[in-house]
């Protein structure tokens, strides 16, 4: 025997119920169908009542939508002449019986809770006889004969004894292979009177039937294709999940999952019955199997659920403190006001107890708590309680969770690294549910980062923030764009671009922007200042975001600490950040240290070189720094590389601004500022406090020529070829190289144009490599070399790239 229910929207409309009755006369066995009212119904049907006891006569119209929307579906799914007239004969019997009860309301101008339950009824009372009639065959039998409750609290309360008793008497004598039952509704064991189970109670009524009938499996048909990993409204790639026990489908209901009311597990869990969640508009879909066994699928974690309107009250104060039955009042005193509470914190220190509870629950809460305890609080031994609001919580579930180490521990970390703070928490002896509570505003944030951490999702996300789409930016969406997929398929890692923005537009998008057109978008897009981009970066409040700067903006660079401050990682190709004042670049990292979030910037010096992340692994592994020799300058490499009888230097240096390797601007790179720029960037990462000014510079070109206009530059440039190239002919005999060498040693910085012989590691130097020869205390007799492209947007944007990849390996 199978045990069917079939919920409001399975009921609600023309297609659904259809399928509902393609799905009932596909069965082959003996089959209970329970059903919901029509969905929405149960809501006017209390709507109308309320606006008659209030004398409002739009009652009436209310009421005629209740009217029309039962006979509309009649109408359409009924096409038997003489069975849909019966059935409007009952149907209008009960709906006229309906209209007198909301006619003397409006006389009386008040409500029981009996009227209230009488009235709530004829949801189920209707629906079942529309399903009765619509499937071949099918008998129906109410379920008030059967289902009996006891009053209790003011609460209608399962009589499980006799209702068990009065199943198997009901259903020994049916003989109908498919039996229609009204879900929901109950009566009183004594009076007779109508009751029910509850908001949800259809899935109770299915699971009580189940359980007493010893039935092989209870189906529970929904608009949904069962128990998701999350919300889908929130987490995009939540998916089914396909097995989950009872323990955790009863954690999961009770944290927000709306997919199963959550008395209804017991029954069948006492039984051993499985629980089948199907899809009524995706009957093929596999759904999920709630069971004894649940399968943990390599995964740490089954799903997380969430409750977004929760209030936190602290009961707090020294006068608990080895108190025995503080608590005990506590709990006593919010049960007494019919008061339920869902998470429960307490210090081990028992100065405070902190207690979720609902936002409608949460002034009464503080009323009753502060009445229970009004004598402690006079005496100063408790404080007030007061309800902190607009909190949510959120539960992660898993039986894989138990006797598994360092679940809270990563739980807390992702959480942490993302700028989320925790502000109770709860866990249970049994291991399977952490609670925690955190502010409303971060729950979508929250969601997601855990469930990407935590494996649900396919893919681990990162999501990007590109400022600058010149030569480097633009080459690095060219890369990201070519690799995002093989990053999917073969390492599970999804690089979504959420924003571009150049000096004068940004696009957003936080689904992922289309890499194919974005300078289009970007053309088309609303003009945004360098304010108005930090805001709208910070507002998204994104989980995982990194912000990659290829730009050479000192304005763009300011925005580093806010960044950082609101846990986003900075990768960055602009030098200014790193190389400014030596508090700014302390400040950043520190900030960078404390959030456990990431500020990379490895191609500040070499391009894609590994030149940062080699001095901090030999720093982070116990050596010293004690020299830095380097060729730092791509340009000026290529310049001196280039020099010729045939080509002097005015001509090398305007091959280097018309191949992209030197600025628009080449007196930026014959400055040397640039080079000092990186060479004092090295010097802090090898443990050194420097500035700029620190470092001694010599250069080869004339004060005069960094004076005046770039047209007076390249006027005055030739006069200086005939010198460059008489001495260019004394090295050539002497068999030696010009280099523009930076060094740091004994605290020291210095940038100067070399002559190096063909015995020194920098003679071959090729185009616009760098080489970096650092000696340290290991490394003394034979520094480490390390050499390579040192210019170009193609390998610079690789070491952005890469950079982008370590945040991912976190």
């Amino acid at each position: 025997m199978k045990i069917m229910k079939f919920g409001g929207t399975s009921v609600g409309s023309v297609n659904s119920i259809l399928n509902l009755k393609n799905i009932v006369e596909l069965e082959k066995d003996f089959a209970i169908v329970v059903v919901s009212a029509l969905g929405g119904i149960t809501d006017k049907l209390l709507k109308t009542s309320q606006l008659a006891v209030n004398g409002d006569s739009t009652f009436n119209d209310e009421f005629k939508e209740i009217v029309e929307r039962h006979h509309s579906l009649i109408d359409a799914v009924i096409t038997n002449a003489d069975k849909r007239e019966k059935l409007l004969v009952q149907v209008n019997r009960l709906l006229n019986e309906l209209q007198n009860i909301y006619q003397g309301l409006s006389l009386i101008n008040n409500i029981t809770p009996k009227s209230e339950a009488t009235i709530v009824s004829y949801g189920e009372r209707l629906s079942s006889r529309i399903v009765e009639a619509l499937i071949e065959g099918a008998t129906r039998i109410d379920s008030r004969t059967f289902i009996k409750t006891e009053t209790k609290h003011n609460k209608y309360i399962l009589d499980s004894e006799l209702t068990d008793s009065l199943i198997h008497k009901t259903f020994a004598q049916n003989k109908s292979r498919i039996t229609i039952v009204p879900g929901f509704i109950a009566s009183d064991k004594d009076s007779g009177e109508i009751t029910n189970l509850g908001r949800g109670g259809s899935d109770y009524t299915a699971a009580i039937l189940a359980a007493a009938l010893k039935a092989d499996i209870l189906e529970i048909w929904t608009d949904v294709d069962g128990f998701m990993t999350a919300d889908p409204k929130v987490i995009n790639n939540a998916y089914t999940i396909k097995r989950l026990s009872y323990v955790e489908a009863t954690e999961l209901c009770n944290f927000g999952a709306k997919v199963v009311y959550p008395p209804t597990i017991y029954p069948v869990f006492k039984a051993n019955i499985p629980i089948a969640i199907k899809n009524t508009f995706n009957p093929q879909g596999e759904g999920t199997i709630i069971s004894t066994d649940s399968p943990s699928e390599g995964r740490l974690i089954k799903g997380i659920s969430s409750i977004n309107d929760t209030s936190l009250l602290t009961v707090q104060g020294l006068g608990m403190v080895g108190v025995v039955g503080v608590n005990h009042r506590i709990f006593r005193a919010l049960a007494n006001a019919d008061i339920s509470v869902f998470l429960v914190a307490q210090a081990s220190s028992e100065n405070s107890t902190s207690i979720g509870v609902r936002h409608v629950d949460a002034k009464k809460a503080c009323e009753v708590l502060n009445a229970e305890f009004s004598k402690e609080i006079s005496m100063g031994l408790m404080e007030q309680v007061h309800a902190v609001g607009d909190l949510s919580t959120v539960a992660i579930v898993g039986e894989n969770m138990r006797h598994n180490a360092g679940i809270i521990g990563k739980l807390f970390q992702t959480l942490g690294r993302n700028g989320i703070n925790v502000i109770a928490c709860a866990q249970g002896g049994q291991e399977t549910n952490i609670s925690f509570v955190i502010e409303s505003h971060l729950l979508r944030k929250t969601l997601n980062v855990i469930h990407d951490s935590f494996f649900l999702s396919e893919y681990k996300v990162l999501n990007l923030f590109i400022c600058g789409v010149g030569t480097v930016g633009g080459s690095l969406l060219e890369q990201i764009a070519s690799q995002q997929q093989k990053l999917m398929d073969e390492h599970g890692l999804k690089l979504n671009v959420v924003s571009i923005a150049n000096s004068k537009h940004a696009i957003f998008n936080r689904e992922g922007i289309d890499l194919g057109d974005y300078r289009t978008k970007l053309a088309n897009s609303p003009e945004y200042n360098i304010k108005q981009l930090r805001d709208e970066i910070i507002s998204m409040n994104i989980y995982n975001p990194v912000f990659v700067d290829c730009t050479a903006n000192s304005n763009v660079a300011e925005l580093y600490a806010d960044f950082l401050e609101h846990n986003i990682s900075v990768v960055a190709a602009n030098k200014i950040a790193a190389s400014s004042d030596y508090a700014t670049y302390s400040r950043l990292k520190h900030i960078a240290r404390q959030r456990n979030i990431k500020f990379l910037f490895e191609t500040n010096v070499g391009a894609g070189l590994p030149i940062i992340n080699t001095i901090n692994d030999l720093i982070n592994s116990g050596d010293k720094i004690l020299k830095i020799e380097a060729v730092l300058s791509g340009t000026l490499n290529f310049i001196f590389n280039m020099l010729s009888e045939e080509v002097p230097m005015s001509r090398t240096v305007r091959l280097a601004q018309e191949k992209g390797y030197s600025e628009p601007d080449p007196r930026i790179d014959l400055s040397g500022k640039d080079v000092i720029r990186k060479l004092v960037i090295l010097a802090r990462e090898a443990g050194y406090s420097i500035e700029q000014e620190d470092v001694e510079k010599k250069l080869f070109i004339p004060d005069e020529l960094f004076n005046g206009s770039l047209e007076n530059f390249w006027e005055k440039l030739p006069q200086l070829d005939n010198d460059f190239e008489s001495e260019r002919k004394k090295m050539e005999a002497e068999n030696m190289q010009w280099r523009f060498i930076a060094k740091f040693q004994d605290n020291k910085g210095s940038v100067s144009l070399c002559k190096v012989d063909k015995h020194h590691p920098f003679y071959n130097l090729e185009g616009s490599n760098n080489i970096v020869l650092l000696t340290t205390e290991r490394y003394k007799e034979y520094p480490m070399l390390i050499k390579g492209y040192g210019a170009g947007a193609g390998v610079t944007a690789a070491g952005v790239f890469a950079d982008i990849m370590r945040i991912a390996n976190i």
